[in-house]
């Protein structure tokens, strides 16, 4: 997995004599040919040994061991004014019931500029102009790798602006936590920069310190996080997996750690849940609901824990008339059973009952999965309906955008390290770049294909 919104004055698309790669583009990696240097204000910064992204700053970072950068300047979305001097405001917000309520969605500088620069230059006509469009949804900002933490500090402090300078309703703030070692244990798309045996857990925790600053100097700023896609629903499936049995104390050593640094008054996570055809199953859901329960009391039930995130970077439809081929044998078969199921087992565990659920790539149902497990650049996918928190279901505070779309699930190049099997399916589409970078026939596809459209 890999995720952004509303244009980024600060892009610079044009190219220099030497062909420099545009801010927030791919800019190294294992096999890539393409700029290697970045225009002004920005710099190549190493995730991992497959991807290095032009992110703002001055000071090229070129190691795993180089976690953060220099110089990161915050922008606004609808001018070409730095946010300057916009710190901790006097006081100081507390989450209390539905954290989406009263707010409005804030578009994702990160996300913008790479619609702007790397989708909208070769659309025409209404493709570009609904590429536009969907730069103005609020999607969540993914702190995959340390690196993007100052990054993410940058996006608080343009919500800040925002709201200082009389947003009405006041924006939220969405991030995504996701950089545990030895991450994305059961498959190998979305490997992280941390590994176990590497002192990942203490580079973890440095992470997470990170993410805490930064959002103790915004404090005046709500800000909801998706704590770590995947990690949990391996633990209770994928334990025969080596790596994730290899994983397994480290996983929940991070997330408690993650739980109860960021149990802040401003703050309100959701854990991540899997999804129906994952979790939903009925050998699963149970097991599910006590480990959720476990975690959450290991970390001393912390009250920023609002409740769980499914179908993260999924597909699957919230409420569909009936269920498809796909599905048989699961009588979860859609987003809103899985939740309305789940609930009174988490219930029972002493858990808090309220979910988010991401629809970001759900437009078209029935998916043409050949499998449910398929989850990979799955094929004929559409954008979904925009974040929002009429829901109809009073256990779901928000259907919202966690993953950015048009940012690869997985490469389909089956000689890279990175290669996961399952995007080399009919059912993904090809080619496929790695994951995290910007694929831009699928971004055509769920544009083309958006339900509602643009």
């Amino acid at each position: 997995m890999a995720v952004k919104k509303t244009l980024l004055s600060a892009v610079a698309i044009a190219a220099t004599a030497q062909a420099q790669q545009t801010a927030w583009g791919q800019c190294g990696g294992n096999g890539w040919t393409g700029p290697t240097t970045c225009v002004s204000g920005y710099v190549c910064t190493y995730s991992n040994p497959w991807y290095s992204q032009c992110l703002p700053g001055t000071q090229v970072t070129t190691t795993a061991a180089s976690t953060s950068q220099t110089s990161s300047t915050p922008t606004t979305l609808t001018t070409s004014t730095k946010v300057s001097s916009v710190s901790s405001a006097t006081t100081t917000v507390t989450a209390s019931g539905n954290p989406f309520s009263g707010h409005q969605f804030f578009p994702d500088p990160y996300y913008a500029s790479e619609i702007s620069a790397s989708a909208i230059p070769s659309l025409t006509g209404t493709l570009a102009t609904k590429a536009s469009a969907v730069a103005q949804v609020g999607t969540f900002f993914w702190m995959d790798t340390a690196a993007k933490v100052p990054v993410f500090e940058s996006y608080l402090a343009s919500i800040a602006a925002k709201n200082s300078a009389g947003a009405n309703p006041p924006y939220i703030g969405t991030g995504v936590v996701y950089d545990l070692p030895d991450r994305d244990c059961a498959a190998a798309a979305s490997n992280g920069e941390y590994s176990v045996a590497d002192n990942g857990i203490a580079l973890y925790e440095q992470y997470i310190d990170s993410i805490v600053a930064a959002l103790k100097t915004y404090s005046s700023t709500q800000v909801v996080l998706v704590i770590e896609p995947d990690s949990l629903a391996n633990m209770v499936t994928n334990l025969s997996v080596q790596k994730c049995a290899e994983a397994q104390a480290a996983y929940y050593q991070c997330v408690n750690y993650a739980l109860i640094h960021l149990n802040l008054p401003n703050v309100a996570m959701y854990i991540d849940a899997g999804h129906a055809g994952w979790l939903g199953w009925s050998l699963n859901i149970g097991p599910a609901a006590q480990l959720f329960g476990q975690v959450y009391k290991n970390a001393s039930s912390p009250a920023a824990v609002r409740g769980l995130a499914t179908n993260v970077a999924n597909y699957n439809g919230w409420n569909l008339a009936s269920a498809p081929s796909y599905t048989s044998g699961d009588s979860n078969y859609d987003e809103m059973l899985y939740v309305n199921n789940l609930a009174p087992l988490l219930e029972q565990q002493g858990f808090p009952a309220h979910f988010i659920t991401d629809v970001s790539r759900n437009g078209v149902q029935p998916t043409s999965q050949n499998a449910w497990g398929d989850w990979c650049n799955v094929i004929n996918t559409g954008f979904g309906v925009r974040p929002t928190t009429n829901t109809g279901d009073s256990l779901e505070d928000a259907f919202v955008w966690v993953k950015p779309g048009g940012e690869c699930d997985g490469t389909s190049n089956s000689s890279s390290p990175r290669y996961d099997y399952h995007c080399g399916y009919s059912d993904a589409l090809q080619p496929a770049p790695e994951a995290g970078s910007w694929f831009q026939a699928y971004f055509v596809q769920l544009l083309t294909n958006a339900n509602p459209s643009f």
